[in-house]
C-alpha cells in the first residue's frame, strides 16, 4: 500500500501527511483535509473477517494502521490504541435486538457518547506528535452537544495541549455543558450568543487567523482543531463500523443507521465501505434540519436557519463533513467568504457536481420530526424494554422507515449518547427517568467555569451568521485567558 496523502478539498495541489494534517487542523483555502478515495487502502475480505472476536483496540489497529503505519511505530501505534480504547475505560457494546437488527452502543465511555472515541485517539495521536516536536498547541473545538466534553475529557491535563471550546447559548443540556465548564486546568468552555452553525463559523474564524496566533503566541501555527473539521476525528471514526461487523450473527452485508448532525460518524462509514467492509447502504438519519435528504432527493443544496430538536447535537443544517462526503463523490463544495474578514458570506456553494446515482446508490437519508423522536423512544421501550436517547430514537426511527418495520436484513443502529443524558426528553416519552451516569452525577456539584461570548449575531434573509463583534469578543476574550 502506497502511503496515504492528504489535500484540502479547496486546493488539492496542497498535500500532506497525517502528521502534518493533524497538528494544521484546518487546510489551506479553508477547505478540510480529505484522502482521496482511490488512496483509501481496502482490507481484504479475509482479513476483515478475522476480526470476529477481536478487541476493539485490535480492530483500531487494524483499521488504522494502513493509513498510520508509516510515522508512527507498530509498537507505539498499538500501545497508544491501547490506551485510547482500554475497554475497561470505554467498553463497546453491540446488542441484538429484534429480527436481524441490533444496537451498537457507543455510550459507554467517560462521557457517555460516541464522541469519546475519536477524542481519545485525537488527544492521543496529537500529544505523541507534539512531544516528538517540542510543540504546544491550543486546540479549537466547537459543539453541538457531546463533541465538547469528549474532547475535553481527552485533553484534560495533557502537557502540551489547551483547549477552547464553543458551545450554543440554551441549545445544549446542562448535563453536557457541564462535561466541559467543571473541567478547570486547561480547558477553557465559551458560551456562545448563537446555534452550532454560529459556534462552528467562530471556530473556523478564530483557526484561520494565523497573524491573531502569531500575535498572541509568536506562533502562527498555533492553533489547530478536534471538530469533524480535523482529520484526526475522522479516521477513528472508520473503526466502529468494522467492530459493530465483527460481533453481529451474519458475515453478509449490512446497513449502517447513523443518527448524523456534523456529519463525521456517517463519514467515517463511508471510509469504511470505502476500504471493503461489506456495508450494503448507509442511513444517514437527520431531524427536522433536513438540508441533506432534500439535497439527496433534488440534488440542490440549501442551507436554511438551523431548526431546534430533540437531538440537539444534530441541530446542524451544514454539516462540514458534507464538503468531504461532495469531495468523495467527485464534487466540490466550498463556504463564500468575506475577503478582509474571513467570514462566511454564503455557505455551501456547490461549483462541481458529485456523482449524484452513486451518491444516491450508497446512501439514503432520511429526516425524523421532533414528535417522531418521542413517538420512537416509546415505541422502542414498550416494545424491547430499550431506552434509547433523542440521537439514537432518529437512528431506530430511519431504519424502521428503510425496511418497512420488518428488521428482515442484517442491520446495525448507532446509539451515540447515553439516555441519561437527556433525562427530561426520555421522561416526556416513556414516563422514566433514565439514571444519570455516575461521572455525570459527580460534576452536577462541581463549580463551572464560563467565558462568554455576549455579542449577537448577525442577521441575514438567509439566516443568523457569525458577526465581527462576535469574533472580536471571543479574541478579547481569549486575550485575557493567556495575559496578553
Amino acid at each position: 500500500m502506497k502511503e496515504p496523502r492528504y489535500y484540502s478539498t479547496n486546493d488539492p495541489a496542497e498535500s500532506v501527511d497525517f502528521e502534518t494534517a493533524l497538528l494544521t487542523g484546518m487546510a489551506s483555502k479553508y477547505g478540510l483535509y480529505m484522502i482521496a478515495r482511490s488512496d483509501v487502502p481496502v482490507l481484504s475480505a479475509e482479513r476483515i473477517i478475522a476480526m470476529k472476536g477481536m478487541s476493539y483496540a485490535a480492530i483500531a489497529y487494524e483499521v488504522l494502521e494502513p493509513f498510520l503505519g508509516r510515522e508512527i511505530p507498530a509498537a507505539k501505534l498499538k500501545s497508544l490504541l491501547d490506551d485510547a480504547y482500554d475497554a475497561k475505560k470505554i467498553p463497546t457494546i453491540v446488542q441484538h435486538i429484534t429480527g436481524k437488527t441490533y444496537i451498537m452502543w457507543l455510550t459507554r465511555g467517560p462521557t457517555y457518547s460516541f464522541k469519546d472515541y475519536a477524542a481519545r485517539f485525537f488527544g492521543r495521536m496529537l500529544n505523541y506528535f507534539l512531544g516528538a516536536r517540542g510543540l504546544l498547541r491550543t486546540v479549537i473545538v466547537a459543539t453541538s452537544g457531546d463533541t465538547g466534553g469528549a474532547v475535553a475529557d481527552a485533553l484534560l491535563g495533557l502537557d502540551n495541549i489547551d483547549n477552547i471550546v464553543f458551545y450554543p447559548k440554551g441549545s445544549i443540556s446542562e448535563g453536557q455543558r457541564r462535561q466541559m465548564t467543571t473541567l478547570g486546568r486547561n480547558v477553557h468552555a465559551f458560551e456562545v450568543n448563537g446555534d452550532f452553525d454560529i459556534c462552528q463559523a467562530l471556530a473556523k474564524s478564530i483557526l484561520g487567523d494565523r497573524s491573531f496566533a502569531g500575535e498572541l503566541f509568536g506562533d502562527p501555527g498555533r492553533f489547530t482543531s478536534a471538530n469533524s473539521i480535523s482529520v484526526g476525528r475522522l479516521l477513528p471514526q472508520a473503526v466502529y463500523p468494522f467492530y459493530a461487523y465483527s460481533k453481529i450473527a451474519s458475515e453478509a452485508p449490512f446497513i449502517a443507521s447513523i443518527p448524523s448532525g456534523n456529519f463525521g460518524n456517517m463519514m467515517g462509514t463511508v471510509i469504511a465501505r470505502q476500504m471493503g467492509l461489506p456495508v450494503e447502504r448507509i442511513i444517514c438519519g437527520v431531524n427536522e434540519n433536513r438540508e441533506f435528504p432534500d439535497f439527496l432527493c433534488s440534488g440542490s443544496y440549501l442551507v436554511r436557519p438551523s431548526v431546534k430538536s430533540p437531538s440537539s447535537a444534530m441541530i446542524v443544517s451544514h454539516p462540514s463533513n458534507l464538503a468531504r462526503l461532495i469531495d468523495f463523490y467527485g464534487g466540490h463544495m466550498f463556504d463564500e467568504r468575506d475577503a478582509s474578514t474571513g467570514n462566511v458570506t454564503k455557505p455551501g456553494i456547490i461549483d462541481r457536481m458529485p456523482d449524484m446515482e452513486a451518491m444516491r446508490r450508497d446512501i439514503i437519508s432520511m429526516g425524523i420530526t421532533n414528535a417522531g423522536h418521542f413517538e420512537t423512544m416509546k415505541a422502542v421501550y414498550e416494545r424491547y424494554g430499550i431506552i434509547l436517547d433523542p440521537h439514537g430514537a432518529v437512528g431506530w426511527a430511519a431504519l424502521e422507515q428503510y425496511l418497512g418495520g420488518k428488521h428482515d436484513r442484517s442491520a446495525v443502529v448507532y446509539e451515540t449518547a447515553d439516555p441519561g443524558k437527556f433525562p427530561e426528553d426520555v421522561r416526556q416519552a416513556i414516563g422514566v427517568t433514565p439514571e444519570l451516569p455516575p461521572g455525570m452525577k459527580k460534576q452536577a456539584a462541581l463549580p463551572e467555569r464560563i467565558y462568554t461570548v455576549g455579542a449577537d449575531p448577525e442577521l441575514t434573509p438567509e439566516g443568523l451568521k457569525l458577526s465581527s463583534a462576535q469574533v472580536d469578543e471571543a479574541k478579547d476574550e481569549i486575550r485575557r485567558i493567556y495575559g496578553a
